[in-house]
């Protein structure tokens, strides 16, 4: 089970830490992404960290902005935003997925396990 938290509303060019609590054991036996739902769009992919937290890759759009890192001791997985534009406003949801890490984007089909997601809100 994930728990995703952190959201809030927050000027252009402000910052926010988003969390995922994860519960059950082996934590560190999954790659551990987010990604993220604007209202009418479709669920895109942001960031993905490998299970021991040494590999990561990024979106584009968030590449240099966001940082995604993980704690396995506590069984929790951070997305730190910054430089926040209003185009960043969505939902934001953690996702698990067992298989290993690679450099083709996550599918949000390929995730095993999806966290209920933040509404994040960029005001301009």
């Amino acid at each position: 089970q994930l728990q995703a938290s952190g959201g809030g509303l927050v000027q252009a060019g402000g910052s926010l830490r988003l969390s995922c609590a994860a519960s059950g054991r082996a934590f560190s036996n999954y790659v551990m992404a987010w990604f993220r739902q604007a209202p009418g769009e479709e669920r895109e992919f942001v960031a993905v960290i490998s299970g021991g937290g040494g590999i990561t890759y990024y979106a584009d759009s968030v590449k240099g902005r966001f940082t995604i890192f993980r704690d396995n001791a506590k069984n929790l997985v951070y997305l730190r935003l910054n430089s926040l534009k209003p185009e960043d406003t969505a939902v934001y949801y953690c996702a698990a997925d067992s298989a290993s890490i690679s450099r083709a984007t996550p599918r949000v089909s390929q995730m095993d396990y999806w966290g209920q997601g933040t509404l994040v809100t960029v005001s301009s």
